[in-house]
């Protein structure tokens, strides 16, 4: 099964932010809480954590892409 992650609110400062590095590649198995993108929001730069275990399969934005609560920023396949 895929699992689209969306970013979430990260702070009370504002609703978007810009993609500085992804921290998981295409074909990294993650387990749930692994680092997977760093955006910066007005106010810091944070790591958005991966929601489920499973295996990146496609990541939705690129670097520097500015980027709002709830879009989709990529893909995983979810490992039993």
């Amino acid at each position: 099964m895929r699992v689209t992650v969306k970013l979430p609110r990260l702070s009370d400062a504002g609703d978007d932010a810009a993609v500085v590095a992804w921290e998981a590649q295409v074909g990294a198995v993650l387990q749930a809480g692994d680092a997977l993108v760093s955006v910066e929001t007005a106010k810091a730069q944070v790591s958005v954590p991966t929601p489920v275990a499973g295996v990146l399969v496609e990541q939705l934005v690129d670097l520097d892409d500015e980027i709002e609560v709830g879009a989709a920023i990529a893909v995983l396949e979810v490992t039993p």
